[in-house]
């Protein structure tokens, strides 16, 4: 039987909130809001910190080993913030952990794995700034390939 991975941690990472980033991000997703636009340190928008994935490197991930991606899916998202989202020129340390496994039978894949991952961002200071709380599924067998329809 393998070691469960609660608890287990990714390396440390830093993520450099930037201005120009902070703009293409609020134009990808739509927004007009003009805390996103305007300014020397604009605001990032709530979801932002989704593009941490970016700035991290393999060891940050908690993960270990590469999950199959081709048996992944993108569950479940939220962020929550311990003040204001974070502004242009904030450098951010990243560190994701492994907070939760379970299980549930799937209905054409076989059992359906779940693995909550959080994520604390800290400011410079070491002041906790926002936790992003991800649900991955991975389906234990691969889709079946062929017509849609």
């Amino acid at each position: 039987m393998s070691e469960s991975p609660v608890g287990r941690r990714g390396d440390p990472f830093q993520m450099v909130v930037e201005r120009g980033k902070i703009r293409e991000f609020a134009r990808a997703t739509k927004s007009s809001n003009p805390d996103y636009f305007e300014g020397e340190h604009p605001l990032s928008p709530v979801t932002f910190l989704s593009a941490a994935g970016f700035w991290q490197e393999a060891a940050s991930s908690p993960w270990g080993n590469s999950p199959r991606l081709e048996r992944m899916l993108h569950g479940e998202q939220e962020f929550v913030f311990f003040g204001e989202p974070p502004r242009a020129g904030a450098i951010l340390t990243g560190v994701g952990r492994i907070d939760r496994v379970y299980e549930k039978a799937g209905r054409r894949g076989g059992a359906m794995h779940f693995t909550e991952t959080v994520t604390e961002f800290r400011d410079q200071t070491g002041k906790l700034v926002a936790e992003s709380r991800t649900t991955a599924i991975e389906t234990e067998l691969a889709p079946a390939t062929g017509d849609a329809s």
